[in-house]
């Protein structure tokens, strides 16, 4: 008996030492950043314009929003300039990444949201967006209630998922919802009609919409499933110093000219691979939280 106690002591202990040092690795970002001279960025592989790859290279609007964060840690830093070691997420493996550490910030499309605040940290908002769905033009669905007794696809690991789960139950809509792999996928089902819509957040349907090769096919529903929500850049929960020098950096960025240049870059002008122009002028939403990032602090 004594040496069962023992050895689930010696467990409990081993256990204990291990929460400890995941704990400390991961609680102190800025000095493991200025030791390593490198920072961990989280970023997406199709999410355009905000995080994507062209050539090998990950790219877009939070992408650029984040190098402009490494360089003011830099300068902060005072040491040499940190390079940046890009890791692939997806929506199901984001929040398991940061918490292990095996990402800094996550550089993308996450909606910062009551529940998930629970769960990470997240930034002065880059972004608002509401959830609606796409569907084929020549299928006249518009509406929510237009989706009654439809297939209806959504990605897997999203916030959208839990929003049209909420509609079915409340409305009684009998909808088959169907899980995708990604954003693409989703996509593809409902230009090959195999779903009669794809539900997620608006500006990343007008990104797949302008990317395709037949954009007048397709129509965003004029109803939302949501109120509009920011995105913010994500990182870890446990590090309120991290988190306070990323906000500073966002602040300094946001209250210059620059940042508007680089609204106009990503959603008014041209952008790669295919040079299509999503032509979304800035929110007075997004104008104001630019203007006073405090206001939208949690």
């Amino acid at each position: 008996m004594s040496s069962v106690i023992g050895w689930c002591i010696t467990v409990m202990s081993l256990l204990l030492l291990a929460m400890g040092t995941a704990n400390a690795q991961t609680a102190a970002t800025l000095a493991r950043i200025q030791q390593d001279h490198t920072i961990l960025i989280g970023h997406r592989e199709h999410e355009e314009p905000f995080s994507y790859v062209v050539e090998g290279r990950p790219i877009g609007y939070s992408i650029d929003i984040c190098q402009a964060v490494v360089d003011s840690l830099s300068a902060r830093l005072g040491g040499p300039e940190l390079s940046i070691t890009f890791v692939p997420v997806t929506p199901a493996n984001r929040f398991i990444l940061l918490k292990k550490g095996d990402i800094d910030i996550e550089c993308g499309v996450t909606t910062s949201t009551a529940e998930r605040r629970r769960h990470a940290a997240f930034t002065y908002p880059h972004f608002f967006t509401a959830t609606r769905y796409v569907s084929l033009e020549q299928n006249a669905l518009d509406r929510i209630e237009d989706l009654a007794g439809r297939s209806v696809v959504s990605t897997t690991g999203t916030l959208n998922i839990e929003q049209l789960n909420a509609f079915n139950r409340a409305q009684g809509l009998n909808i088959a919802v169907m899980l995708s792999r990604s954003h693409e996928e989703a996509f593809r089902m409902v230009a090959t009609g195999q779903a009669s819509a794809f539900v997620m957040d608006d500006i990343l349907l007008a990104g797949l919409i302008a990317s395709d090769a037949s954009p007048e096919r397709f129509h965003i529903s004029s109803e939302a499933l949501s109120d509009p929500e920011p995105y913010g850049l994500m990182v870890r929960r446990d590090d309120a110093e991290f988190l306070h020098w990323v906000n500073e950096a966002l602040r300094e960025l946001y209250q210059s000219g620059a940042m508007l240049a680089l609204y106009e870059k990503w959603f008014l002008s041209p952008i790669p691979p295919d040079q299509q122009v999503l032509g979304l002028p800035i929110s007075p939403q997004l104008e104001a939280a630019f203007a006073n990032p405090t206001a939208y602090a949690e």
